[in-house]
């Protein structure tokens, strides 16, 4: 075992990637047993973390440890979605014997680090923090208890956290060369630079920074008073903080400041590459936004003899191959709904988080024609929901409960919980069709569909985030056609709407049953189209030669 308490990796590092990065995220999807993710946003950072380690990259990360994770999704009594948050313990995370301090509403809390170590899962090797430890007072250990904790003052603790914390404990493990924030929730660390160089350039040359999406809600801001009374600008008085930020209203952005004091930005997507430049470019001080492209990682997520009959080109392997791997999934539908699917029915997946924009029952938009889909003669069509909306929108709760209620109504729809790691990946292998509805251009990079297309799933989706790099309509994926976004979304809505079950009833059905020829040649051609540009080797080698090394 390496010795966890200064930066140490298991393997030389490769020189192309010398510079020490330390790359922070609220959240990681790393492992299934590891619940200290939500979404997409985790999906990401967690293959980033893989393939740092398969290119042997000079990175750490930096995370927290949730005593509850983000919420284990249940089924109450009445098959409706159940919330529940559970305490986790993990034996194979190790003290570092890292402990650092920082200050909350005045308040001294201590912040312990533990690591996974690089071996475990096969990342670089990770830290993370908690304060749930008995130095510390009721309400400071409960700071890292909750992911994206519904009271405020607990989400700006947690960035705190997040942000001075880890910066103190990337210091006690020698110091990096740059620090890479993964969305802008660890924004502190930037005053926390700033307070030990007392030089703007001194911070920026050493700042890269991510945003990850268009919404309102991603990117936060809040009262600069609230925020100087949580010590969220560390030691420095809040005129100080306002005048390095550019923030003289009443409010801080949390993406504005993160952009005016970072070297180098990026949006994950051409698209949303655009959209962010388009966004953030009228403020002052802002620095460049490039795109790199999100990825996934291809050895984790990616079925090995699928990959083989691909290589070999077996159409009749790769055929039974994709039947087969729908057997774990219906196994799973079997006994969470009582439902029994067929392996030689179209099957189409709806998977992701339950936000608004994303549109999870696009499909149900008309009701009767819905059921006239899936009761097709002699073309049936499965079709199955899986997601984890925010545990307190209960907007999108009573979405994923109404898809649950028109489920009862037939054996070929249904809706499962549990939408982390180890679903998704069945989900994936077991799909036919992975749909993909947001509104347009709302979806920043939406990478789910890459690690479909992975498993032979064919993407049939709206030309947002990703898609417009990849998608060929007809060759390795369904396109919608775009819609003037300048409409109401109502009439976006009826737009996508019909378009979408013209070309389910003209194409993507019709291919599937009547000509398999075609259809196996979209799902080949998917498969090398997505792994040739959009597997993490690629976007982890471009972060340090656009942005690490670039920016210098």
């Amino acid at each position: 075992m390496g010795n966890y308490s200064k930066w140490y990796h298991p393997y030389t590092i490769n020189e192309k990637y010398s510079e020490r990065v330390a790359y922070f995220s609220m959240e990681f999807g790393i492992h299934q047993a590891l619940k200290i993710y939500s979404g997409g946003l985790g999906y990401l950072a967690g293959s980033h973390m893989r393939s740092a380690y398969e290119l042997r990259q000079n990175m750490i990360g930096i995370g927290i440890l949730w005593r509850y994770g983000y919420y284990d999704q249940m089924r109450n009594d009445d098959q409706f979605m159940g919330v529940q948050f559970q305490k986790k313990y993990y034996t194979f995370l190790e003290d570092t014997g890292i402990m650092v301090q920082v200050t909350i509403h005045n308040n001294p809390v201590w912040v312990k680090a533990l690591v996974l170590p690089a071996e475990t899962f096969g990342t670089v090797p990770m830290y993370f923090l908690t304060t749930d430890i008995p130095q510390n007072d009721y309400l400071s250990r409960t700071i890292t208890h909750r992911l994206y904790d519904q009271e405020l003052p607990t989400r700006i603790a947690q960035s705190i956290v997040l942000g001075i914390g880890g910066a103190k404990v990337v210091e006690a493990l020698g110091g990096a060369a740059t620090y890479h924030m993964n969305e802008a929730h660890a924004l502190p660390l930037v005053f926390h630079l700033f307070d030990k160089y007392r030089d703007l350039h001194e911070v920026k040359k050493r700042m890269a920074f991510t945003t990850h999406t268009p919404e309102k809600a991603g990117n936060e801001e809040h009262d600069v008073e609230l925020l100087a009374k949580m010590s969220f600008f560390g030691p420095l008085p809040v005129e100080e903080a306002r005048r390095i930020s550019g923030t003289y209203g009443a409010s801080l952005n949390y993406t504005l400041t993160a952009l005016r004091m970072s070297k180098m930005a990026n949006g994950v997507s051409k698209l949303h590459g655009e959209v962010s430049r388009e966004m953030w470019y009228g403020n002052e001080g802002v620095c460049e936004i490039k795109s790199i492209t999100n990825a996934q990682n291809v050895t984790y997520w990616q079925n090995t003899q699928l990959r083989q009959a691909l290589d070999t080109n077996d159409d009749e392997r790769l055929v039974q191959l994709k039947a087969e791997m729908k057997k774990p999934l219906f196994d799973l539908v079997a006994d969470q709904t009582g439902k029994l699917f067929k392996s030689d029915v179209l099957t189409i997946v709806w998977a992701r988080r339950f936000a608004a924009y994303k549109r999870a029952d696009l499909l149900l938009y008309d009701l009767h024609r819905f059921f006239e889909l899936v009761n097709r003669e002699g073309q049936p069509v499965q079709v199955i929901w899986a997601g984890k909306p925010y545990p307190f929108d209960y907007g999108a709760i009573s979405i994923f409960n109404k898809l649950i209620e028109v489920s009862h109504q037939k054996k070929n729809v249904a809706v499962l919980t549990g939408y982390e790691l180890d679903l998704s990946a069945k989900l994936k292998q077991g799909a036919d069709i992975w749909l993909n509805t947001p509104r347009r251009p709302r979806e920043a990079s939406g990478t789910s569909g890459m690690t479909a297309a992975m498993n032979g799933a064919i993407n049939f989706s709206v030309q947002d985030g990703w898609i417009p790099e990849f998608g060929k309509h007809g060759e390795n994926s369904f396109l919608f056609p775009i819609v003037d976004t300048t409409l109401p979304d109502y009439e976006q809505d009826q737009i996508d709407y019909a378009n979408m079950m013209h070309i389910l009833e003209t194409e993507v059905i019709p291919a599937y049953y009547l000509d398999r020829k075609k259809w196996v040649s979209i799902m080949k051609q998917s498969m090398r189209d997505v792994t040739a540009y959009f597997g993490s080797e690629r976007m982890a080698d471009e972060y340090y030669r656009l942005m690490y090394q670039d920016g210098k």
